[in-house]
C-alpha cells in the first residue's frame, strides 16, 4: 500500500516543481507579465518568438493567449527541448 501511495505522489510533486520553475523562468523572462510586448520580437511571459509560438501549433500571438494556453505552450516547448529554450534565464535560475 504505501508504494502505491508513493507512486501516486511522484507526478504531483512533479507537476508542482514544474509550476515552481516555470514561475522562476516567467518572472525571469518577463517580470511575469503574461501580456508583454517587448518590440523586440518576443512576446509574453515566456518571451516567445512569433515562429516558435505557431511551431508549437498556437494561433495568434503569445501575448495576447491566455496565460493557461501560454503556460501549455511553455511546457509543450519544454519537454521537447528543455530549458536550453531560455539560455539565459536558465542559466540564471538554474534550471537544469
Amino acid at each position: 500500500m504505501l508504494a502505491g501511495s508513493l507512486a501516486a505522489a511522484t507526478p504531483v510533486g512533479a507537476a508542482s516543481a514544474m509550476r515552481v520553475e516555470l514561475h522562476r523562468l516567467r518572472i525571469c523572462e518577463s517580470g511575469n507579465n503574461y501580456h508583454l510586448d517587448t518590440g523586440n520580437g518576443y512576446y509574453g511571459a515566456y518571451q516567445f518568438a512569433e515562429r516558435t509560438w505557431r511551431g508549437l501549433g498556437f494561433r495568434g500571438r503569445p501575448d495576447r493567449a491566455r496565460p493557461l494556453i501560454q503556460d501549455r505552450a511553455a511546457r509543450k516547448l519544454h519537454s521537447q527541448r528543455g530549458w536550453a529554450a531560455w539560455p539565459s534565464c536558465a542559466n540564471r535560475e538554474h534550471l537544469r
